[in-house]
């Protein structure tokens, strides 16, 4: 008895590796491998906001001298914009920041002699936020035009931004899955091979350059605001399996 159980759990191992061994040799020719491809999705934009600041301030040794001049310049440049076709309720106007003003002193032999008080200077800055982007640009160049009424308004540039960022983003990210999955299709068919299923998938970093500005993409994502036209773009890194 013990000598047939013997034979038959022998005879069920020989099956076992016999099945094994046939499979390893069905699936020995059976083409395997992966595909790494990068996609670029991309696309040419302008921005439909804009932001621009500036600054303008008096100085006086009397601060309610200095202040009452300040207000004055305030109301001379809010008239300014309005006449410019700039609504008064996009006009944001800062807290005026006071700075005490002094001169350092020095004897002959350059020994420092302590600070002479001269008076106060007063500083309030304004901040336009607009969708009329001609416009307020347009404004922005002409804004030395102040100078006349004895308004020393310094402008910054302007800050170029665009509202549907978010859809526009989605946009990019299904151009470069496209545009990965046909590269991946491409090379499969090259390898007279057959492109199997996605399984792997990664993102890259979103970047915003000017448009033929020449600008270098950065590790944690360029975001250019200094252009009015800008270039979106985004990779997308697939993985696919060759059957």
């Amino acid at each position: 008895m013990k000598n047939n159980i013997s034979a038959i759990l022998f005879a069920i191992a020989i099956i076992v590796a016999a099945f094994i061994l046939g499979n390893a040799v069905i699936n020995r020719n059976k083409a395997q491998g992966t595909i790494h491809v990068t996609g670029l999705g991309e696309t040419n934009f302008t921005s439909d906001l804009i932001v621009w600041e500036g600054n303008f301030s008096r100085e006086s040794r009397d601060i309610k001298s200095a202040y009452s001049d300040l207000e004055k310049d305030r109301k001379a440049v809010t008239e300014y914009l309005k006449s410019k076709g700039i609504p008064a309720d996009q006009l944001v106007f800062n807290a005026v920041i006071t700075n005490p003003m002094y001169q350092q002193n020095y004897s002959n032999d350059g020994r420092y002699m302590g600070q002479t008080f001269t008076g106060y200077q007063l500083n309030q800055s304004l901040k336009i936020e607009s969708k009329e982007v001609e416009k307020v640009e347009k404004t922005s160049r002409e804004i030395t035009e102040l100078l006349n009424q004895g308004i020393a308004f310094y402008s910054q540039p302007p800050r170029y931004y665009y509202t549907g960022l978010e859809s526009l983003k989605l946009e990019m990210v299904a151009k470069a899955t496209e545009d990965a999955r046909v590269r991946a299709e491409r090379i499969a068919e090259n390898s007279q091979a057959k492109l199997g299923d996605l399984i792997n998938a990664n993102m890259g970093i979103f970047q915003i350059t000017g448009q033929n500005s020449g600008e270098d993409y950065s590790w944690g994502g360029t975001f250019n605001t200094s252009s009015k036209n800008k270039t979106a773009s985004i990779t997308m890194k697939l993985t696919f399996e060759v059957d």
